[in-house]
């Protein structure tokens, strides 16, 4: 992909206005690019991305499909969510940006609800993109998984690869795991990651939900700074988190504390690259 390609869909994002976020913006894109290739988005395609969030790939996907396609993005977390760029904030800037025609993004949409529905393959491609680890359960996903299937053609899934490949990826690693204990202990979350899905765990989920997946691959994009955001969270914020989970064992939450005694030490003596990202698609 090209710096024009690049910088043409930055130019498109709220975060543009702002110097220092337009750097981290540009990572973020090229990322998505490189997802957009590996799925084969085609110009002039429909697609259905769910967890749009503020945008990231949505962009990406729109600049893909041309003036000839269509994105509709959803997401069931409200519009006044998110910082230092609220999800509304960020789909209003990019909905008047030069993509704004080739694109829709709402909010409070909750695809499991009855209300909820599409015509069969009114999209070319349904897409998840870096969002599933913000679902509630496993059963959530499959759930999803089957309602959308006769919805499009194509399933175009993006997660974080819990498969650590070098030992840079650890401090990452271990920041999700241990945001991801806690989270099965809380009735209701806002937080970043709820349920950590494994490849092979999704893999499982997409072919009870009737997928088969026909090309499967792990991306790694190092310059992402998710891994540092993360662990930063992790660190700053475990002991707020599980000091009003009373259901939480005394014994789990000795290991959380260890837990975090080692994410510190990583953090200080290693390197930090974020984890990849395992991609397929599916019919």
């Amino acid at each position: 992909m090209s710096d024009f390609t690049i910088g043409t869909i930055v130019e498109c994002m709220a975060s543009n206005e702002d110097l220092n976020m337009r750097d981290i913006q540009r990572v973020q894109t090229e990322h998505r690019l490189k997802l957009v290739e590996f799925w084969g988005i085609k110009e002039g395609s429909r697609v259905l991305e769910i967890g749009c969030g503020q945008g990231d790939t949505t962009a990406a996907l729109a600049y893909a499909v041309g003036k000839e396609g269509f994105v509709h993005g959803i997401d069931i977390a409200s519009s006044d969510y998110g910082a230092p760029l609220t999800l509304g904030d960020s789909a209003h800037y990019l909905q008047r940006s030069t993509l704004g025609k080739q694109l829709k993004m709402e909010f409070d949409i909750d695809i499991l609800s009855a209300e909820i529905d599409f015509p069969k393959n009114s999209f070319d491609y349904i897409v998840f993109s870096h969002c599933s680890w913000y679902l509630k359960s496993f059963e959530e996903l499959e759930a999803m998984l089957t309602k959308i299937k006769k919805w499009g053609k194509s399933l175009c899934f993006a997660e974080w690869d819990s498969r650590i490949e070098m030992i840079e990826q650890y401090p990452h690693f271990l920041a999700v795991l241990i945001q991801s204990q806690y989270e099965c202990f809380k009735e209701s979350s806002l937080s970043n990651v709820r349920t950590l899905f494994t490849p092979t765990d999704v893999r499982r989920i997409a072919e009870r939900a009737d997928w088969t997946i026909t090309n499967e691959q792990s991306i790694h994009s190092p310059q992402l700074q998710d891994a540092e955001w993360e662990i930063a969270m992790t660190v700053a914020d475990y002991k707020e988190e599980i000091k009003y989970l009373i259901n939480l064992p005394d014994k789990l939450k000795l290991l959380i504390q260890s837990e975090v005694i080692l994410l510190e030490e990583a953090q200080k003596n290693h390197a930090i690259k974020p984890l990849s990202t395992y991609v397929f698609i599916a019919e």
